[in-house]
């Protein structure tokens, strides 16, 4: 008799993510480990971002650890900085807020 294929584990499967982590990537398309593993993690904060403004930074440094396979508050601590300005450069920095521009006479 044939073995039925394995089930594709789910994000909340990698260290520091859990079901409302996985709930959320499912919204966005990302439904197993493997598809989140092959993202760039900015780009799909990006996505939950424009999905749910409110998110917290610490869903990034959790999802940078889950690919990485390294706890989210060292990633939080090492590359605090670099990932600011990275998320800066996508115009989604936290507490950045876009302003109309004035005209000017």
């Amino acid at each position: 008799m044939p073995r039925a294929a394995a089930t594709p584990p789910t994000p909340d499967a990698l260290p520091g993510l859990g079901p409302k982590s996985r709930d959320m990537l499912a919204r966005i398309g990302i439904h197993t480990a493997a598809q989140l593993q092959a993202a760039d993690p900015y780009l799909v904060y990006a996505r939950l971002h424009a999905s749910e403004p409110g998110i917290s930074l610490n869903l990034l440094y959790g999802l940078i650890g889950a690919i990485e396979n390294r706890p989210w508050q060292d990633v939080a601590r090492e590359q605090r900085t670099e990932i600011l300005l990275r998320l800066d450069a996508l115009g989604i920095a936290p507490g950045k807020r876009r302003s109309p521009k004035k005209d000017r006479a």
